[in-house]
């Protein structure tokens, strides 16, 4: 007789009628027949490709795809060195969520950055550069730099409409 459940911490095996593990008191799984293979799903050997110590950090973008289907083939690219990735809607682009237009950024954690950064130099595609890196880990201008920026350039423009009127 199968014994298709099994506990997830000390892997004893149980039958059907069992809940708990006897050993350990853990809620059992469902483990599949005894000797039966099962096939993995996509998602199953996508996953089992990752490498765990390129998944920690913040999501940093290192490609931007012009089309959905452009970033989808970078994620693959990364993947298969073992880099997990993820797309994101480029900032500044109105499209609606189903379509497949539009750019898309490829994200990755930061430990996978540099790995990233090379496997997309050997496929020349081309690589995101970030700009300053910020207190806050993201690249591109600070909030505070930004408002000191149009502030200044205001007060230009006020000066030179002030300046026209003296004249």
């Amino acid at each position: 007789m199968s014994e298709p459940l099994a506990c997830p911490h000390c892997a004893t095996r149980y039958p059907l009628e069992e809940r708990f593990c006897a050993e350990c008191g853990m809620p059992l799984t469902y483990a599949g027949e005894v000797g039966a293979e099962q096939e993995a799903s996509d998602t199953q050997q996508r996953a089992r490709k990752i490498k765990p110590q390129y998944s920690r950090g913040d999501l940093r973008r290192v490609a931007t795809g012009r089309q959905q289907p452009e970033a989808e083939f970078i994620q693959m690219l990364l993947l298969e060195e073992g880099v997990p990735s993820t797309l994101r809607r480029s900032a500044g682009f109105d499209v609606p969520d189903m379509l497949a237009a539009g750019p898309r950024d490829v994200l990755v954690a930061e430990s996978g950055l540099e790995v990233a950064r090379q496997v997309l130099l050997q496929s020349d595609i081309e690589v995101h550069e970030p700009g300053p890196v910020r207190e806050d880990g993201r690249d591109g201008p600070a909030p505070g730099m930004l408002l000191a920026g149009v502030l200044v350039g205001a007060g230009v423009v006020a000066f030179l409409i002030w300046l026209s009127g003296v004249v």
